[in-house]
């Protein structure tokens, strides 16, 4: 489609009728053409498949705002983090909310002595290194009842503890025994599976915290 008109007609016309007729030239152009119109500054208007992709997740690297003003950017979240479950509270929980810091997952049975003897270390550190190293329990292979009063027992009242009776999240990460501490660094990558003593576990969130 053309749109043209000619100079004697134009410059009889009043201003404001001459840029009403280009208004709606420029419109019927755009519907022929099935263009997005631009926008007065010549760029295209945003569609959806040119929005910034949600994520979710923890804090990544620092960056500086328009004004000077420090921003962060939100961190990509790793395959090992994407999984939900509920806590012993009844809570939701979701693993991505860990993204970009490394996170310790320990594994762990209500009858387990082994366990019971690493309880105390865990509810030592586990708030002090809750912002840096957060440590989630998930407690399987027992009955809700017998998990809660561990909990209670070991005073794990501040470390959160998934309730994983189904095993979902056993077979996921291929836990075999407890108690079994699974670490993941901060990009997501699983750097340690297997035991660990009070003493280990202790320098290993330190270092990681410190990293």
């Amino acid at each position: 489609m053309r749109i043209g008109m000619g100079r004697t007609a134009v410059g009889h016309l009043p201003r404001a009728a001459t840029a009403g007729a280009l208004l709606v030239g420029l419109l019927a152009l755009a519907s022929c053409t099935g263009t997005v119109p631009r926008s007065a500054a010549g760029t295209p208007s945003p569609t959806v498949a040119e929005s910034a992709p949600s994520t979710v997740g923890g804090s990544g690297p620092s960056t500086v705002a328009p004004g000077g003003r420090p921003t962060s950017v939100p961190a990509r979240v790793p395959d090992t983090l994407r999984f939900t479950g509920t806590t012993l509270t009844g809570a939701a929980f979701d693993a991505a909310a860990l993204a970009g810091r490394p996170v310790v997952l320990w594994f762990w049975a209500p009858w387990c002595a082994t366990c019971a003897s690493q309880a105390w270390t865990v509810a030592e550190i586990a708030p002090k290194y809750r912002d840096t190293v957060p440590i989630v329990g998930v407690a399987g292979l027992g009955e809700q009842r017998a998990m809660k009063e561990f909990v209670t027992e070991f005073d794990l009242a501040g470390t959160p503890t998934i309730d994983d009776r189904s095993g979902v999240l056993w077979r996921r990460f291929e836990i075999v025994e407890q108690s079994t501490f699974l670490i993941i660094d901060r990009d997501g990558r699983v750097v340690h599976q297997g035991f660990l003593d009070g003493e280990a576990l202790t320098a290993r969130v330190a270092a990681l915290a410190g990293a």
